[in-house]
């Protein structure tokens, strides 16, 4: 396992890609409202993108058909955006990679349709706050497991599921790259951070406790074993000696 340790003006480059993602995701932020179709919002982030010299770098990996990932409710990563109206109380989390001259930036975010219920409204809010829970914890010297805890111990204090077969991981030229990095751990375990590693953190959590999915048959859309809501908030960060750098807001 080859880690890359990115230069800064390498870092500079995928914050650049970032800043463009970022940006996307606060225009998806305006139309999110019941009647809007998640084949809608893919369209809007394509035509957004090119704008903005950008591409979706998803777009045809491994075949993947679309833009964005569009996950509604139980369905917690890998949607496909379709032409089915989004309402009032659904929670749709859309997640992307944009590419900015071969270099790559990824986040996704929970957005609610109007008013959801409070249950709801609480786990966006922990699954948000374990989010930058892991980021505190991802600094030089710190290790894989310092992360993961972090954002296990908000998961197990409020009583949610933790998707564990989704990571966080590398990113910088490709879209995954060494390392993996869990959304569970033990403080001290597993591979050290080092200074000018650039990863995603991403807790996926569900409303119910297990946090078990499956598969859909079109080898893609991952859901709550449970049928329980799914949330997830994902950000790009390059590690330093000091406090982790947000490369995508």
């Amino acid at each position: 396992m080859r880690i890359q340790l990115r230069r800064k003006e390498e870092i500079g480059h995928i914050r650049e890609a970032g800043r463009i993602l970022a940006a996307c995701h606060r225009e998806i932020a305006k139309v999110i409202e019941p009647g809007i179709t998640t084949s809608e919002i893919d369209a809007r982030v394509e035509k957004f993108l090119e704008r903005n010299g950008a591409f979706p770098e998803q777009k045809g990996y491994k075949g993947f058909p679309y833009a964005t990932c569009a996950s509604v409710n139980e369905v917690v990563c890998h949607g496909f955006p379709d032409q089915r109206p989004l309402q009032s109380g659904d929670v749709v989390t859309i997640d992307m990679v944009v590419n900015k001259n071969g270099w790559l930036a990824d986040s996704g975010w929970t957005y609610a349709v109007d008013q959801v219920s409070p249950e709801v409204r609480q786990l966006m809010k922990h699954t948000h706050e374990a989010l930058f829970k892991g980021i505190e914890a991802a600094r030089h010297g710190a290790t894989l497991g310092d992360v993961g805890h972090a954002i296990e111990r908000v998961a197990e204090r409020e009583g949610y599921g933790i998707v564990k077969p989704l990571v966080g991981h590398g990113i910088g030229r490709a879209i995954h790259e060494p390392p993996d990095v869990p959304n569970y751990g033990n403080p001290g375990r597993g591979l050290k951070l080092k200074a000018g590693m650039v990863i995603t953190i991403e807790p996926v959590f569900t409303l119910g406790p297990s946090g078990a999915v499956f598969w859909g048959d079109d080898g893609w859309t991952i859901s709550s074993a449970d049928g329980s809501v799914g949330v997830q908030y994902e950000h790009t960060i390059a590690i330093t000696r000091g406090d982790a750098v947000i490369l995508t807001d």
